[in-house]
């Protein structure tokens, strides 16, 4: 039973991820039409910021750079993206193995690129990031493994084997 609440707790994790990427993205479908160096620069403004800056410079310069066609570009990213976390959130709750591979393959493409980002300017949220990353993919491997060393037969009804009427 804990070892479910576990899975889940991880598909809970991915979900919320995709529905935060999804809001995102329709978010940038929001800004299609729109003068995005101006709106950067409203901002900029409104958080007291030194327009002078090195970030507040880059964030409006890259707003400057933001088409329509890219803002579609990154919204369909940001979908494609919530798709698949979504997908895996779904296969996680319901115990499905593919989510679990998908789960472990897809954080441990992001450990060493945290790893990297951890060592360079070492922060507590970049430390604590990492390990979350790090104890997901682990256990979803953990967990992977222990069912491969099950015995035939044995699996969601608890160790015994369904007999067929």
């Amino acid at each position: 039973m804990h070892h479910q609440r576990g899975i889940r707790a991880v598909a809970v994790c991915e979900a919320t991820k995709g529905i935060l990427v999804l809001v995102v993205g329709l978010g940038l479908l929001g800004l299609i039409h729109r003068d995005l160096q101006q709106i950067a620069e409203e901002v900029v403004q409104h958080l007291h910021l030194n327009p002078s800056a090195y970030y507040p410079r880059i964030f409006v310069g890259v707003a400057s750079k933001l088409d329509d066609a890219r803002l579609w570009a990154l919204a369909g990213g940001a979908a494609a993206y919530a798709g698949l976390r979504l997908l895996e959130a779904v296969g996680l709750w319901r115990g499905r193995g593919w989510a679990k591979w998908l789960g472990a393959l897809s954080g441990g493409f992001y450990i060493p690129v945290k790893t990297y980002e951890a060592a360079r300017k070492v922060t507590a949220t970049r430390v604590i990031l990492l390990m979350l990353n790090v104890a997901v993919v682990a256990y979803l491997v953990w967990d992977l493994g222990k069912q491969r060393r099950l015995p035939s037969g044995r699996g969601q009804t608890g160790g015994r084997v369904a007999q067929s009427v």
